[in-house]
């Protein structure tokens, strides 16, 4: 072997000896010390109480009555949640979606290339819908995991959801989107912006490749090597059981159970369902996650056969909703003291203040990284920082599209590790998020690199 051979060969089993004692630092130290989304989600329920208190002085009963009174705000936002859950697990593992996913998973053969493969699909469905990409991600991974020995099973669920970032940059990137609508709530302060200016400006673009190259290598870099301990998928996840249903009375040649087996019931609601969306989409209308979730549903019911099909099936997917149900509540009530309380303003003022034009949304990316942990809803978020940091790009002559974007990469970098959003790949994969956020954090810094120099570099380069 020659020299230099030699020398890239040192230099990979460097690199990937420094990968995986990164990853295993972090993943134990996530397994000592991370607690369970809803105790995560209590604490900072309480240090946002204490934080309004302290930081903006506002009297507790008044901070303890915003929590109360936004507790239900995100209610209708939680069943959506719940229904592209529970309605995507059954289109995923209806017959004809199964069988494809298997042609995919069929042609990958190693657990790095799984990893990749996941990372892949997660990304590329959260580009065309995040809520797409949360289910379809997460489903793939299983797959992958259930048909490849040796695939760390932790890790290629993580790189499945890491992929949710690139929503961010994608066609439902919930701030270019509502920023490109007219009458949008801050069109007085800052107009309309077209989406050629945020997520279709080439810069953004180049960031998206960027990522998406990138991200399921450094993914696949830190699978275990040969020799090392792995996790593999144990027979509780990959379990599908069939809800318990009478099979005699469903079996039964009554006329009730003709409707219950018949073929033609759910064909013809189902064809009703897709009709409404394609005359929807073209008459105008808009791609929201209701619209989504419709599409989900009515392509279900096709494809599963029979409507009691649908509903055994869909009986099974309801178990994965529970920690969404419960958790997205709490942090309703942390969006609500948050604005009730200033402390957006009090935290976007700390980074407004050493801005320039050209550094303006590079620190807009840094605070909206930080309250996303309190403000997990792209939407939500925006109505509570949006107007400040448009006030700032204002004062300071800074670009509008570069302000909006980054406090939307902010937002989408952050959601590699916060919980809120790991709830549907916890649900689907029944790991744990200890399980997988040791992982989560190593890619939360490197798109973090990607996203911050993207937006420096934007910023001074316009």
């Amino acid at each position: 072997m020659s020299q230099n051979k030699l020398e890239e060969t040192s230099s990979a089993t460097t690199h990937a000896g420094f990968m995986q004692k990164t990853s295993g630092f972090f993943t134990e130290l996530m397994r000592k010390y991370l607690p369970d989304p809803f105790v995560f989600a209590i604490g900072l329920t309480i240090l946002t109480l204490i934080l309004a208190v302290l930081i903006q002085h506002q009297n507790p009963l008044d901070a303890i009555a915003n929590w109360g009174e936004g507790f239900w705000d995100l209610l209708a936002f939680t069943t959506q949640m719940a229904v592209i859950l529970a309605a995507g697990f059954v289109l995923a593992n209806s017959p004809v979606v199964d069988r494809l996913l298997d042609k995919i998973v069929s042609n990958v053969h190693t657990p790095k290339m799984a990893v990749i493969v996941a990372t892949l699909v997660g990304g590329v469905g959260s580009y065309l819908n995040w809520g797409f990409g949360l289910v379809i991600g997460g489903v793939v991974a299983k797959k992958l995991a259930m048909n490849i020995s040796g695939v760390h099973y932790p890790l290629i669920i993580a790189s499945a959801y890491s992929g949710f970032t690139m929503y961010g940059l994608g066609l439902s990137a919930t701030i270019p989107l509502t920023i490109a609508t007219p009458g949008h709530p801050l069109e007085s302060s800052m107009g309309v912006i077209g989406l050629d200016q945020t997520i279709f400006s080439l810069p953004m673009i180049l960031t998206a490749i960027a990522v998406m190259v990138s991200l399921p290598l450094i993914n696949a870099s830190l699978h275990p090597k040969p020799g090392q301990p792995v996790r593999e998928i144990s027979i509780e996840h990959t379990r599908v059981t069939e809800a318990k249903v009478d099979v005699e009375e469903f079996s039964e040649n009554t006329f009730a159970n003709k409707l219950n087996n018949s073929r033609w019931l759910s064909m013809i609601i189902g064809a009703i369902g897709v009709i409404y969306a394609v005359v929807h989409l073209f008459r105008g209308g808009r791609v929201d996650l209701n619209l989504i979730n419709f599409i989900i549903l009515f392509l279900g019911i096709i494809l599963m056969g029979t409507p009691i099909n649908y509903v055994n099936m869909l009986n099974e997917g309801i178990k994965t909703v529970s920690g969404i149900i419960l958790q997205f509540p709490f942090y309703a009530g942390i969006l609500a003291i948050m604005a009730g309380s200033g402390l957006v303003m009090t935290i976007s003022s700390w980074f407004v203040n050493i801005s320039t034009p050209e550094t303006l949304p590079f620190w807009g990316i840094l605070s909206s990284w930080l309250l996303n942990f309190f403000a997990p809803s792209g939407g939500g978020h925006w109505i509570i920082q949006g107007p400040f940091m448009i006030e700032a790009a204002n004062a300071l002559g800074a670009s509008m599209p570069q302000t909006a974007m980054s406090v939307m990469l902010g937002n989408a970098w952050n959601d590699l590790v916060q919980p809120f959003w790991i709830l549907p790949a916890l649900a689907l994969s029944k790991l744990k998020l200890k399980d997988i956020m040791g992982y989560t954090v190593i890619m939360m810094f490197w798109v973090g690199l990607i996203y911050c120099a993207a937006i420096l570099l934007w910023g001074y380069l316009g």
